[in-house]
């Protein structure tokens, strides 16, 4: 398909959705939204199908398996969604809600969003009475205690970061396996947890949304295994799971609702298709037949899949298209030749051709061009524009620049995961034009970030994403920039491996600051000062598109889950037509 004819498509997408696809965004709403209504939605606050009827099989559509299910390790954003509403809960979590409301923090596991003393270095919560795990036992505050210190262990890897950023006392500390356990976490009873940290944090309550604030009780400890198989506290549990093929979830009978505002656990049974292409996915759920018609897809529609949509309204009216509201880059591995050179990284932000780019992950309708890091929720609405550099780039002033830096000529390996191949091939051809030859290695997305977050197997370049936990660039910029960040195998955010002491510096200044706005202008101006250095090129911000079967009921794209249906309260309009 030519660029011509895709962006065509797009431009048909964004009149489309206008008229009749469903959707939600909101300026206030975790994960960045773009400042104002969703251009490509107009049903913004409501979910598509009705309010949905307990029971049935709801079918999950997948190219790719979780990367990890295990709490201590699961930091990627649509499968933090299914893990935490699904099969754990955390000590708070947001509200099942599209827009603003689904970005207000609620109590979970807690009876309340914490207390804070001692300036805001100390943080209170207390267990609600009466929840229990998937066998009827009860849990208790040393299990939460116990998750938060596996996330230290090095055979866990992948998990959030905040534990180690914020506690005090971890220095050195390698997890409770060899047990081991952390002073400045406390359960002086089964009821209540206590956390010291380092510094205040006033948003605490918005970091124990994460699953590192799940339940593991040690009794149920299994390492590297555990991924597998989690003990349940939340509405549902494994059956069965089959890596890479599939995963059956069946209800947890000792969850109890009435201990949980958010979750309305509206299926009997989650099956979890995997391994499928793109295409094909959306293939079936536009046909919607048989159990495909209580099916939602996991991985955005296909591009191309946009004729087969737009032109009938009974399928337009089933496709979700919220914003992302995260930031896709090009980072460049600042750790070795050639972009341990500045001027070789300043090159790229010249070179890259991001209109390609956006054509060939959908067009317009569903990206646009990103001109910084931080994401618009995160600085002030609209993204900053300091290098002033044309969408299409400037491959004649990249030229320039590699010929200053004696690198007239660059061959670089790319790695992607293999949905992004098209996209790949855009910032191959871009930089083609300024004399750098790419070699694209594609990997399986359950794999990539484990590939790319390995110093041992790191390429020279990766496209990924970067999204905020919550709405403060402390989520943002230290987890992508800051340099301490880096350890040899689990990297999640620092994919450029850049260590930069001045950043690093200004990272804890801001961090020490205790008024939340100065905070806020302080990162936007870090943002402007580490785009200068060039660690990584900021290429676009996307939505996702989902369709959802015509028998699905109550899906909406969450603010917080980077546009994911929100499990928590989707469900089937018929479930006798489900099938199983």
């Amino acid at each position: 398909m030519t660029k011509r004819h895709q962006l065509a498509l797009a431009t048909a997408l964004v009149a489309a959705l206008a008229l009749g696809a469903s959707g939600c965004s909101d300026p206030a709403a975790k994960k960045g939204e773009a400042g104002g209504a969703n251009p490509a939605a107009a049903n913004d606050g409501k979910a598509i199908g009705g309010a949905p009827v307990k029971g049935g099989t709801l079918t999950v559509l997948s190219n790719q398996d979780f990367a990890h299910l295990d709490p201590a390790r699961n930091w990627v954003m649509p499968t933090m969604d299914f893990g935490t509403r699904l099969l754990y809960r955390t000590l708070v979590t947001f509200k099942a809600e599209p827009g603003k409301a689904g970005s207000e923090l609620v109590p979970d596991l807690a009876t309340d969003l914490g207390t804070p003393t001692n300036g805001g270095r100390t943080w209170t919560f207390t267990l609600k009475e009466g929840l229990k795990y998937e066998d009827g036992s009860p849990i208790k505050a040393a299990d939460i205690k116990y998750n938060v210190e596996r996330s230290f262990a090095p055979d866990l890897t992948g998990g959030p970061d905040y534990a180690a950023q914020y506690l005090a006392g971890t220095e050195g500390y390698k997890g409770p396996l060899q047990g081991k356990h952390l002073d400045s976490v406390k359960a002086p009873d089964d009821r209540t947890i206590v956390f010291e940290l380092k510094r205040p944090v006033a948003e605490f309550s918005a970091t124990a949304t994460l699953p590192t604030f799940a339940p593991v009780p040690q009794s149920q400890e299994k390492g590297t295994q555990y991924d597998a198989r989690p003990f349940s506290s939340g509405p549902y549990k494994i059956e069965s799971y089959d890596r890479d093929k599939k995963l059956v979830l069946v209800r947890n009978e000792h969850w109890d609702p009435k201990t949980d505002s958010v979750r309305k656990a509206y299926p009997d049974k989650f099956v979890v298709v995997m391994g499928l292409k793109g295409g094909q996915i959306d293939d079936r759920i536009i046909a919607g037949e048989g159990v495909d018609a209580s099916s939602v897809e996991w991985s955005n529609m296909r591009p191309e899949s946009a004729p087969k949509v737009l032109p009938k309204p009974d399928v337009k009216q089933r496709l979700l298209a919220e914003s992302q509201g995260c930031t896709e880059m090009l980072s460049l591995n600042n750790s070795r030749a050639p972009f341990d050179d500045p001027k070789v990284r300043e090159a790229m932000q010249y070179a890259v051709d991001k209109e390609a780019v956006i054509t060939a992950g959908g067009g317009p309708a569903l990206n646009e061009v990103a001109t910084a890091y931080l994401p618009p929720a995160l600085s002030g609405g609209k993204q900053a524009d300091t290098l002033k550099i044309p969408p299409a780039g400037d491959p004649a002033k990249a030229k320039d620049i590699l010929k200053g830096a004696g690198k007239e000529t660059l061959k670089v390996t790319l790695a992607v995961s293999t949905g992004d191949k098209g996209k790949a091939e855009a910032v191959q051809q871009g930089l083609a034009r300024a004399g750098v030859e790419v070699v694209i290695d594609t990997v399986d997305p359950g794999a990539y970030y484990d590939v790319i977050g390995d110093l041992s197997t790191a390429p020279d370049m990766t496209l990924s994403g970067w999204c905020p936990d919550y709405p403060s660039g402390s989520t943002w910029i230290p987890f992508v920039f800051d340099g301490r960040t880096i350890k040899p195998k689990g990297n999640q955010g620092n994919n450029s491996q850049f260590r930069d002491e001045a950043t690093m510096k200004r990272i804890d200044e801001i961090n020490a600051m205790p008024d939340a706005a100065t905070a806020n202008r302080a990162w936007i101006d870090l943002d402007a000062a580490i785009m200068a250095k060039s660690p990584a090129v900021p290429v676009f911000l996307e939505r996702k598109p989902l369709l959802v079967g015509p028998n699905i009921a109550g899906a909406f794209g969450h603010p917080v889950w980077v546009g994911q249906i929100d499990y928590a309260t989707v469900g089937l309009k018929d479930p006798a037509k489900s099938q199983g």
